[in-house]
């Protein structure tokens, strides 16, 4: 195959690695595979647009992107639209796609596996459009990512640090707000704290990640509107894996949904692939199955 790699020298682990020796150690193992590849250092605030620019070079197999799920998330639509293959190395603070595709987390063993696997189609999904590989959330989840931006870290152990602050600020000041979702026709008004559409179901893991993304379908979440202690409950079931358990849940499995919030806020966001981001009053959730082709580790096995 032919390669790039665009590796964001602002991300998480990339900060404290010799990212000299980490290109020419990946240009090694993927030569040895049989693959051309070549290896870019790339800024943070520069990285989509050389994503998007390398996507258009005639003759492309595929692109190797390396960052946190921000970046992750930009080269998994990018991808997509120009249905190439994508390489995922994992250099964030979570990693949830990469844990989906059953990589390793270390950036090291992350480059030796994927110039050993292979190429498997899995799903994607859309938000009004915009492409998502782990999660569509607002609510909840929102006030979350909003809190810890505000806090300043300057690392990965600060950055845990800030959404541990930010969960338990959320937890004593919940949201709660009207919504309608559009399911197989059938219109449903409801009040809630929360609401969450996941590319494919989410597993028992705390961090909810989706244990098999080859299912064709979204996983839905709704949580009713819910006090502080509420709240608290939820945290302690998703710590538990029990997040479909939780009285005050509404889960299913769908390939699309229509989401329309009533009451016109100018400030209201949504969190998409952990980007925090501004909100239409109607939102469009679509999935893809089948549609993004992605480099998995040779024993790769769906769940």
């Amino acid at each position: 195959m032919k390669l790039v790699a665009i590796f964001n020298r602002d991300g998480g682990t990339f900060k404290t690695t010799d990212m000299d020796a980490y290109c020419e150690h990946a240009q090694t193992v993927f030569s040895k595979a049989g693959h051309e590849i070549e290896c870019r250092l790339v800024s943070g605030k520069d990285i989509v647009k050389e994503m998007e620019r390398t996507a258009d070079d005639k003759g492309l197999d595929g692109l190797i992107a390396g960052g946190g799920d921000g970046t992750i998330s930009a080269a998994a639509g990018i991808a997509w639209k120009h249905k190439i293959t994508l390489g995922v190395v994992p250099a964030g603070t979570m990693n949830l796609f990469a844990r989906s595709l059953k990589l390793p987390l270390d950036i090291w063993q992350a480059v030796d596996t994927l110039a050993q696997g292979h190429v498997e189609n899995v799903d994607i999904a859309t938000a009004n459009g915009q492409p998502f590989v782990h999660q569509f959330s607002a609510g909840l989840h929102a006030r979350m990512v909003r809190y810890r931006d505000k806090m300043e870290y300057a690392s990965r152990l600060g950055k845990m640090r800030a959404n541990v602050r930010a969960a338990l600020g959320v937890v004593l000041n919940p949201p709660v707000f009207d919504m309608e979702f559009t399911v197989d026709g059938k219109t449903q008004h409801r009040r809630v704290c929360a609401i969450s559409a996941s590319n494919n179901e989410f597993g028992p893991s705390p961090l909810l990640v989706a244990d098999d993304i080859t299912r064709g379908h979204l996983g839905l979440y709704i949580a009713d509107a819910l006090t502080p202690s509420g709240v608290a409950g939820l945290a302690i079931d998703i710590m538990r894996g029990k997040l479909k358990e939780n009285a005050a849940v509404t889960a299913m499995a769908v390939t699309d949904a229509e989401l329309h919030f009533p009451k016109r806020r100018h400030d209201v966001k949504c969190v998409i692939d952990g980007e925090l981001l501004p909100m239409k009053r109607d939102v469009s959730l679509k999935m893809h199955a089948g549609e993004l082709k992605v480099i998995v580790p040779k024993d790769f096995a769906t769940a």
